[in-house]
Formats: C-alpha cells, structure tokens, sequence
C-alpha cells in the first residue's frame, strides 16, 4: 500500500476530523475496500481513535473492511424475486464464480451479495452488476451475463 495516496486524500480535506467520510470514500474508491494499513495511517494522520474510524466505517454498508471485487454482483432477495425462483439464479451465481454469498473471488473480480430489495419487483427475478440490472434472469442466462464483466 502507498502511504503517500493515503496522504494525499488526507491532505485533499485538510486533514479534518469533520471529512472523515469523504476520506474513508477516497480510500476506498482507490483500493476497493478499507485496508487496516490505512485506517491506522488515517488514526495517525488526523489524531482520531481507532474506534472512532471504524465506528464510522463500520455503521455505513456502503463501507466494507475486505477486499471487494471489481465488480459488485447484487441479488434481489426480495418477496416477488423470491417468488420467482431467485434462490436457484443465486445458487447458479455461486457454482459459476466458485464462491459462496459475501465471498469475493480469489482474482478479486467478482463480489457477490444479496440485497433485500432493488424495486424492481415487476422484473423479477432480478441481478444487478456495476448499477446494471437484469430483470427476468433465468439460470440459462447467467453465464452470458457473467461473460459481459470479465
């Protein structure tokens, strides 16, 4: 990890206790997830506790602690997606990618995670990928639409 990128977020907002959001953001727009390493040169860097860093990274989901993949697989878990069969469409995810819910893949390509709804119940079963979504996704067309991400 280069320490100078972090101070360099750091350095953008004035180093400010009251930016610590717009900073954990850059972080992790830089390296996909929020390393330790820089979390502890943050602590150091704007004379904040630890606690405090990770009660603020920890308490938004738009925040994550591990490595994520390139690209974001989120699956409706909803009433209608689960209605229409979306169970098997994550089952069929998870066999492709070789992982399982919550898992990245070893290339750190793929994240897989389930979303409680997307609103998009009319289209159920639905997967979106990167803000893409697909509605009516069948087991059938699940490699295709894997395919598009690699």
């Amino acid at each position: 990890m280069d320490l100078e990128v972090i101070d360099k977020i750091a350095d953008r907002y004035k180093r400010k206790e009251s930016a610590l959001i717009g900073i954990l953001q850059d972080i992790q727009a830089q390296y996909n997830y929020l390393p330790k390493e820089a979390l502890l040169h943050i602590r150091e860097r704007l004379s904040i506790p630890l606690t405090h860093i990770l009660g603020v990274a920890t308490f938004y989901n738009i925040f994550t602690l591990k490595p994520r993949g390139r690209h974001l697989i989120n699956v409706c878990m909803g009433t209608a997606c689960h209605v229409k069969g979306v169970v098997r469409i994550l089952e069929k995810i998870e066999r492709e990618l070789g992982i399982k819910t919550g898992e990245t893949t070893a290339d750190l390509r793929f994240s897989l995670e389930p979303i409680r709804c997307l609103g998009c119940c009319s289209l159920a079963p639905v997967v979106k990928i990167d803000g893409d979504i697909y509605g009516k996704v069948k087991q059938e067309k699940v490699s295709r639409i894997l395919k598009k991400y690699e």
